[in-house]
Protein backbone atom coordinates (compact mmCIF):
# COMPACT_ATOMS: atom_id res chain seq x y z
CA UNK A 1 0.00 0.00 0.00
CA UNK A 2 1.31 3.16 -1.01
CA UNK A 3 1.87 6.38 1.34
CA UNK A 4 -0.75 8.60 -0.02
CA UNK A 5 -3.39 5.96 0.45
CA UNK A 6 -2.20 5.22 3.92
CA UNK A 7 -2.46 9.08 4.53
CA UNK A 8 -5.84 8.66 2.96
CA UNK A 9 -7.48 5.88 4.90
CA UNK A 10 -6.15 7.54 8.48
CA UNK A 11 -7.67 10.65 7.42
CA UNK A 12 -10.69 8.90 6.71
CA UNK A 13 -10.96 6.70 9.95
CA UNK A 14 -10.50 10.11 11.74
CA UNK A 15 -13.28 11.72 9.90
CA UNK A 16 -11.19 14.65 8.93
CA UNK A 17 -11.02 14.51 5.13
CA UNK A 18 -12.62 17.91 4.80
CA UNK A 19 -12.11 19.33 7.97
CA UNK A 20 -10.60 22.70 8.46
CA UNK A 21 -10.26 22.84 12.62
CA UNK A 22 -7.58 22.57 14.30
CA UNK A 23 -8.11 18.87 14.54
CA UNK A 24 -6.54 18.66 11.09
CA UNK A 25 -3.80 15.94 11.06
CA UNK A 26 -0.68 17.17 9.70
CA UNK A 27 1.61 14.10 7.89
CA UNK A 28 4.09 14.03 10.56
CA UNK A 29 1.60 13.06 12.98
CA UNK A 30 0.68 10.14 11.08
CA UNK A 31 4.38 8.75 10.83
CA UNK A 32 4.94 9.05 14.31
CA UNK A 33 0.99 7.44 14.97
CA UNK A 34 1.74 4.45 12.20
CA UNK A 35 5.55 3.91 13.01
CA UNK A 36 4.41 3.96 16.78
CA UNK A 37 1.60 1.40 16.00
CA UNK A 38 3.84 -0.97 14.10
CA UNK A 39 5.88 -1.57 17.25
CA UNK A 40 3.03 -2.15 19.02
CA UNK A 41 1.19 -4.53 17.07
CA UNK A 42 4.37 -6.60 16.60
CA UNK A 43 5.23 -6.73 20.25
CA UNK A 44 1.54 -7.44 21.02
CA UNK A 45 1.69 -10.46 18.74
CA UNK A 46 5.24 -11.60 19.68
CA UNK A 47 4.28 -11.84 23.14
CA UNK A 48 0.72 -13.49 22.71
CA UNK A 49 -1.01 -10.14 23.88
CA UNK A 50 -3.72 -10.77 21.55
CA UNK A 51 -7.42 -11.66 21.09
CA UNK A 52 -6.67 -14.68 20.18
CA UNK A 53 -4.15 -15.32 22.92
CA UNK A 54 -1.07 -16.71 20.24
CA UNK A 55 2.29 -15.68 20.25
CA UNK A 56 5.16 -16.02 17.44
CA UNK A 57 5.02 -19.40 15.89
CA UNK A 58 2.13 -20.61 17.99
CA UNK A 59 -0.27 -21.06 14.56
CA UNK A 60 0.57 -20.91 10.87
CA UNK A 61 -1.05 -17.16 10.74
CA UNK A 62 1.30 -16.09 13.78
CA UNK A 63 4.57 -17.58 11.35
CA UNK A 64 2.95 -15.63 8.28
CA UNK A 65 2.33 -12.29 9.87
CA UNK A 66 6.15 -12.19 11.41
CA UNK A 67 7.91 -14.35 9.55
CA UNK A 68 9.57 -11.77 7.53
CA UNK A 69 10.77 -10.18 10.45
CA UNK A 70 12.77 -13.15 11.73
CA UNK A 71 16.58 -12.48 10.36
CA UNK A 72 19.29 -13.91 11.55
CA UNK A 73 23.20 -12.72 11.81
CA UNK A 74 26.58 -14.01 12.18
CA UNK A 75 27.37 -13.02 15.95
CA UNK A 76 30.89 -11.42 16.28
CA UNK A 77 32.41 -11.65 19.78
CA UNK A 78 35.28 -12.85 22.06
CA UNK A 79 36.23 -15.78 24.41
CA UNK A 80 36.61 -15.24 27.79
CA UNK A 81 37.58 -18.12 30.53
CA UNK A 82 33.91 -19.65 31.08
CA UNK A 83 31.86 -18.33 27.98
CA UNK A 84 32.42 -16.51 24.62
CA UNK A 85 30.39 -12.96 24.88
CA UNK A 86 28.97 -11.24 21.73
CA UNK A 87 29.54 -7.90 20.44
CA UNK A 88 26.47 -5.21 20.72
CA UNK A 89 23.44 -7.04 19.38
CA UNK A 90 22.43 -5.49 16.15
CA UNK A 91 20.53 -2.26 15.93
CA UNK A 92 17.45 -3.19 14.54
CA UNK A 93 17.05 -5.82 17.19
CA UNK A 94 13.62 -6.44 18.86
CA UNK A 95 13.08 -9.88 20.18
CA UNK A 96 15.76 -12.89 20.79
CA UNK A 97 14.65 -16.42 19.08
CA UNK A 98 17.52 -18.45 19.53
CA UNK A 99 21.28 -19.05 18.87
CA UNK A 100 23.17 -21.89 17.14
CA UNK A 101 27.29 -22.87 16.88
CA UNK A 102 29.24 -25.04 16.55
CA UNK A 103 31.96 -26.50 19.44
CA UNK A 104 35.25 -27.70 18.67
CA UNK A 105 38.33 -28.98 20.73
CA UNK A 106 41.93 -29.86 20.79
CA UNK A 107 41.14 -33.53 19.44
CA UNK A 108 37.90 -34.06 18.23
CA UNK A 109 36.17 -32.23 15.12
CA UNK A 110 33.32 -29.75 15.07
CA UNK A 111 29.92 -30.49 15.99
CA UNK A 112 26.45 -28.92 16.34
CA UNK A 113 25.69 -27.63 19.45
CA UNK A 114 22.04 -27.30 21.61
CA UNK A 115 22.40 -24.14 22.70
CA UNK A 116 19.46 -23.13 25.23
CA UNK A 117 18.70 -19.87 26.96
CA UNK A 118 18.39 -19.47 30.37
CA UNK A 119 18.09 -17.23 33.28
CA UNK A 120 21.35 -14.95 34.52
CA UNK A 121 20.71 -15.84 37.76
CA UNK A 122 21.05 -19.88 37.27
CA UNK A 123 24.29 -19.62 35.73
CA UNK A 124 26.61 -20.11 38.78
CA UNK A 125 24.63 -22.95 39.46
CA UNK A 126 24.34 -24.53 35.96
CA UNK A 127 28.04 -24.73 35.80
CA UNK A 128 28.26 -26.40 39.15
CA UNK A 129 25.65 -28.67 38.04
CA UNK A 130 27.31 -32.02 36.50
CA UNK A 131 24.27 -33.05 34.30
CA UNK A 132 23.67 -29.50 33.22
CA UNK A 133 27.24 -27.81 32.96
CA UNK A 134 28.30 -27.38 28.94
CA UNK A 135 29.56 -30.50 27.49
CA UNK A 136 31.41 -31.33 24.17
CA UNK A 137 30.37 -34.87 24.33
CA UNK A 138 26.73 -34.36 24.67
CA UNK A 139 27.11 -31.11 22.14
CA UNK A 140 25.00 -29.07 25.08
CA UNK A 141 25.10 -25.57 26.61
CA UNK A 142 23.24 -22.82 27.24
CA UNK A 143 23.25 -18.56 26.56
CA UNK A 144 22.07 -15.92 28.56
CA UNK A 145 21.31 -12.29 27.57
CA UNK A 146 23.12 -9.12 29.56
CA UNK A 147 23.87 -5.87 28.65
CA UNK A 148 22.94 -5.79 25.19
CA UNK A 149 25.48 -9.00 24.23
CA UNK A 150 24.86 -12.67 24.38
CA UNK A 151 27.14 -15.47 26.49
CA UNK A 152 27.22 -18.92 25.01
CA UNK A 153 28.92 -21.03 28.00
CA UNK A 154 31.84 -23.24 27.37
CA UNK A 155 33.39 -23.62 30.93
CA UNK A 156 36.77 -23.53 29.02
CA UNK A 157 35.87 -27.39 28.08
CA UNK A 158 35.20 -26.18 23.92
CA UNK A 159 35.82 -23.21 21.72
CA UNK A 160 32.46 -21.98 20.24
CA UNK A 161 33.01 -21.65 16.17
CA UNK A 162 30.57 -19.92 13.89
CA UNK A 163 27.50 -18.52 16.41
CA UNK A 164 24.74 -16.92 14.70
CA UNK A 165 21.53 -15.18 16.20
CA UNK A 166 18.18 -15.66 14.87
CA UNK A 167 15.82 -12.57 16.29
CA UNK A 168 12.57 -10.75 15.46
CA UNK A 169 13.90 -6.97 13.80
CA UNK A 170 12.14 -3.87 14.28
CA UNK A 171 9.72 -3.07 11.54
CA UNK A 172 10.77 -0.32 9.02
CA UNK A 173 9.71 3.12 9.48
CA UNK A 174 7.56 4.46 6.80
CA UNK A 175 8.82 7.73 5.57
CA UNK A 176 6.41 10.67 3.16
CA UNK A 177 7.97 12.20 1.10
CA UNK A 178 9.30 16.11 2.49
CA UNK A 179 7.51 15.77 5.71
CA UNK A 180 9.64 17.77 7.83
CA UNK A 181 9.76 16.18 11.41
CA UNK A 182 9.44 18.46 14.16
CA UNK A 183 11.66 16.31 16.44
CA UNK A 184 14.88 16.94 14.33
CA UNK A 185 13.61 19.51 11.26
CA UNK A 186 14.85 17.64 8.93
CA UNK A 187 12.71 16.13 5.74
CA UNK A 188 12.20 13.73 4.57
CA UNK A 189 14.30 12.67 1.42
CA UNK A 190 12.09 9.52 0.13
CA UNK A 191 8.87 8.19 0.46
CA UNK A 192 9.21 4.67 2.25
CA UNK A 193 6.18 2.42 2.41
CA UNK A 194 5.17 0.27 4.73
CA UNK A 195 6.82 -2.97 3.97
CA UNK A 196 3.57 -5.51 5.79
CA UNK A 197 1.49 -6.73 3.07
CA UNK A 198 -1.62 -4.85 2.42
CA UNK A 199 -4.19 -7.15 4.86
CA UNK A 200 -1.67 -6.39 7.94
CA UNK A 201 -1.50 -2.43 6.98
CA UNK A 202 -5.06 -2.44 7.18
CA UNK A 203 -4.83 -3.39 10.78
CA UNK A 204 -2.05 -0.91 11.31
CA UNK A 205 -4.21 2.06 9.82
CA UNK A 206 -6.86 1.40 12.61
CA UNK A 207 -4.02 1.29 15.24
CA UNK A 208 -3.02 4.39 14.43
CA UNK A 209 -5.90 6.04 14.09
CA UNK A 210 -7.06 4.80 17.90
CA UNK A 211 -3.93 6.84 18.61
CA UNK A 212 -4.01 9.94 16.55
CA UNK A 213 -7.56 9.68 18.05
CA UNK A 214 -6.70 9.24 21.74
CA UNK A 215 -4.52 12.31 21.22
CA UNK A 216 -7.37 14.58 20.09
CA UNK A 217 -9.34 13.39 22.42
CA UNK A 218 -12.12 11.51 19.75
CA UNK A 219 -13.30 8.86 21.87
CA UNK A 220 -15.61 7.12 19.25
CA UNK A 221 -12.84 6.68 16.85
CA UNK A 222 -10.49 5.47 19.56
CA UNK A 223 -12.65 2.97 20.77
CA UNK A 224 -13.39 2.08 17.35
CA UNK A 225 -9.81 1.99 16.19
CA UNK A 226 -8.98 -0.42 18.76
CA UNK A 227 -11.84 -2.94 18.38
CA UNK A 228 -11.26 -2.92 14.70
CA UNK A 229 -7.71 -3.84 14.94
CA UNK A 230 -8.08 -6.47 17.59
CA UNK A 231 -11.17 -8.22 16.48
CA UNK A 232 -9.54 -8.27 12.96
CA UNK A 233 -6.39 -10.56 14.71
Amino acid sequence: MNNATLQLKIKQRLNKLASNDYDNIECWQIVEAFNKAQIEWVRRQLHGNNMSKEGDEESKRRVDDLQQLLVDSVMTGNDRVTFFESDALPANYMEFKRVSAFAKDECCPERVLAIYQTEEADVDLLLRDRYKSPNFEWAETYCTLLSDRIRIYTNNKFEIVRPRLYYYRKPINIQILNCVDPYTQVASTSDIACEFRDDIVELLIDEAAAILAGDIESMIQYQRGTTSAERSN
